[in-house]
């Protein structure tokens, strides 16, 4: 039984997110209605992770553990998805690993893009794509504010609980590791593009940093109050969570070593 790890990109602003769920009408159950059209039989996929309604991506990766009976190489299963798939949902790439390597469990990083639009005036084509900030934010603020979340942190002020949490909670649950954060300005000035690179995310994590961050750059919240959100672990949680329609997943890595024996 073949696993094939899978690469695709999404429009989110017509689903209800990643996750599958009673009614449909979400990324995953999209994709499984493809591969069983195909197959003739239901097909379950794993994903790198959830992502929220709204929110889009460029760079998710699934698994799916296709039978044995199935002979097509991996480019002809990016076609065939393709072809069985609304415009709103591609499949990029696919590429055959090894049994052990899992779509979420093997991922050792993701990459998040939070895009923000400062004009007057937001364009028709950009609702839902970004986020419409209109009042004065400092770029160079934002830009510190957004650094101040690098390195290992408990960020359990800066999520959002589902209500499926272990209990009781493991030690360091909370706790991540921010590789990088950056942000560029757009030559108009109006466009603002904040890139995290982490191990690993919390239920709503970067949308609630992103919006705690623009707190400050916009002077209604001090630095040093969002950089004590992470080092009390007494702190309430940030109440400041950006909207989904300016988030996208870029990418999620995994080991050099993941057994990758075909890809297109």
């Amino acid at each position: 039984m073949p696993r094939i790890l899978f690469t695709c990109a999404y429009d989110g602003a017509p689903w209800r997110g990643w996750q599958s769920q009673t009614g449909g009408d979400t990324v995953q159950d999209c994709i499984q209605e493809a591969f069983s059209r195909i197959l003739h039989t239901p097909q379950r996929i794993s994903a790198a992770g959830r992502t929220d309604a709204g929110v889009h991506a460029l760079g998710q990766c699934f698994h799916a553990d296709l039978p044995d009976s199935s002979r097509m190489s991996c480019r002809n299963w990016v076609a065939a998805l393709n072809a069985n798939l609304p415009a709103s949902v591609r499949i990029l790439a696919a590429r055959q690993v090894a049994s052990g390597v899992h779509a979420r469990f093997s991922a050792v990083g993701k990459v998040y893009e939070y895009r923000i639009y400062r004009g007057a005036v937001l364009f028709p084509h950009e609702v839902g794509r970004v986020w419409h900030v209109t009042y004065p934010v400092d770029v160079s603020l934002l830009r510190v504010a957004m650094q101040s979340f690098c390195g290992e942190h408990d960020f359990h002020a800066f999520c959002a609980r589902r209500g499926n949490e272990p209990t009781p909670l493991p030690p360091n649950y909370f706790h991540r590791f921010i590789f990088s954060t950056s942000l560029h300005e757009a030559s108009d000035g109006e466009h603002l593009s904040l890139r995290v690179h982490g191990s690993g995310f919390l239920y709503r994590m970067v949308r609630i940093m992103v919006g705690t961050a623009c707190r400050v750059a916009c002077e209604r919240m001090q630095l040093e109050q969002l950089r004590e959100l992470l080092v009390n672990p007494a702190s309430p949680p940030s109440s400041f969570c950006a909207p989904p329609g300016g988030l996208y997943l870029l990418r999620v890595d995994y080991p050099a070593a993941s057994g990758v024996t075909e890809r297109v």
